[in-house]
């Protein structure tokens, strides 16, 4: 949730700095600090800013510091909070920004297949998450590969969808992780795998698992949700 965003988002939901205070339990001149950039928007006031003035999730706050604590479980909780469809019967979860999700869903070393069927959904249906935090996190993780992956088959789900909107904004993205491209092999999130199953899976991958040096057989056309 960036500073400069604070204070227009405030006006249209039509609140004045002291009414929105008032109902963040906030005194009014902390609330003008945050429109400044002066204060960091807390963990525990973004989600009531984002109810508050009726934004989506993207706008709440980016955490990577527990990434690393993230297991399918949680992930798919999660996912269920944003609306996913293939896991509507799991309830419960606080609801997080769509990129943090991502980042700890693409980090971990293990996650369910279904886990991570679900991730091209998330990335189409919030295709205006902030890009660039993302990137740049995944880059200092070195699973920049991972993302380029997931992102080309958001982009393929997008495409069958007709939502122009998104495949545009997909494919720069894809362009600008293809720059980064790692050349070293990796897994989609499946450190698990016996080399039987590696073996396997460099014969048989689909070309954009190739093109990410990733060893998956994942495919935009087998997702329920693609079509």
């Amino acid at each position: 949730m960036r500073p400069e965003h604070l204070r227009s988002a405030r006006q249209t939901a039509g609140l004045t700095q002291q009414q929105a205070a008032d109902r963040l339990g906030v005194s009014q001149a902390y609330l003008a600090l945050l429109e400044r950039g002066r204060r960091p928007v807390t963990a525990q006031l973004g989600p009531k800013i984002v109810k508050l003035y009726g934004l989506g999730p993207t706008a709440l706050p980016l955490e990577s510091g527990s990434i690393d604590s993230w297991q399918s479980s949680s992930l798919a909780a999660a996912l269920a909070r944003l609306g996913y469809p293939g896991f509507r019967q799991l309830r419960g979860a606080d609801r997080k920004n769509p990129a943090v999700v991502l980042l700890a869903a693409i980090a971990a070393s293990e996650v369910e297949v279904r886990v991570i069927e679900a991730l091209p959904w998330l990335v189409v249906e919030h295709s205006d998450l902030d890009w660039e935090w993302l990137i740049r996190e995944a880059k200092l993780r070195d699973i920049q590969n991972r993302l380029g992956f997931v992102v080309t088959l958001a982009r393929q789900v997008a495409e069958k969808r007709g939502d122009g909107l998104a495949t545009s904004r997909l494919r720069g993205i894809e362009e600008v992780l293809d720059r980064a491209r790692l050349v070293r092999e990796d897994t989609l999130c499946q450190a698990s795998l016996s080399e039987t199953e590696r073996r396997w899976l460099r014969r048989t991958r689909p070309v954009e698992a190739s093109h990410w040096n990733l060893l998956t057989d994942l495919n935009a056309r087998f997702l329920p949700y693609a079509a």
